[in-house]
């Protein structure tokens, strides 16, 4: 049967409105950001979930806590689900980076990545490591992660055996506390759905 994997990129922040990346910067959710949060609680009451596990970064783990107490699990942290860092493009928007690297980045988001930036195939291979790991120890049951959009997605790369650096074109958004569900049957890894409204 597999476990059933709940993906959910946190909710709004601060950021959210100019498109500035945020990955290691500890960047606060707003009130929209804070409603996506408790409806996502709401959906975690009738979703029968056996845990909760979410990234240590704190606009996660205020996202994950409504969940959990709907659910009557704590959240557990996981470092390696923590987001990318985006080296010199952190806490700056694409305008405010050089044009040269710019382009390169989005010819080849691995290849071109930014500046000082994490090596995506690494966050690949942690973020995969971590879903695995949640799905190995809750086996059979259902699991709702709540983590970071980059990360996730070069993570769903990885599981399902896409080239990471397609990654902004095969899944091109995760939208705030919406659910992308798979199931994890040791190394095999199916998508159920992508984007799906928490309500």
């Amino acid at each position: 049967m597999g476990t059933i994997l709940f993906l959910v990129r946190h909710g709004e922040t601060v950021w959210h409105a100019e498109n500035r990346y945020a990955g290691v910067s500890d960047v606060a959710l707003t009130a929209a950001g804070r409603d996506q949060a408790e409806r996502l609680g709401g959906w975690a009451a009738g979703a029968k979930l056996d845990a909760v596990v979410c990234s240590p970064v704190s606009r996660a783990r205020i996202t994950a806590e409504p969940a959990a107490r709907a659910a009557g699990h704590p959240a557990e942290a996981d470092p390696d689900l923590a987001e990318m860092d985006f080296g010199v493009a952190e806490g700056r928007t694409l305008a405010e980076l050089p044009p040269a690297a710019v382009a390169a980045f989005r010819a080849d988001p691995v290849a071109g990545a930014f500046e000082g930036a994490e090596d995506p195939l690494a966050v690949a291979e942690r973020g995969a490591r971590a879903l695995r790991r949640a799905a190995a120890a809750h086996d059979g049951g259902r699991v709702l992660v709540v983590a970071h959009s980059t990360m996730l997605r070069l993570a769903l790369c990885r599981m399902l055996g896409i080239p990471e650096a397609r990654y902004r074109t095969v899944f091109p958004k995760l939208e705030n506390c919406a659910l992308t569900e798979i199931r994890v049957d040791g190394q095999d890894t199916g998508l159920l759905a992508c984007n799906v409204p928490a309500s």
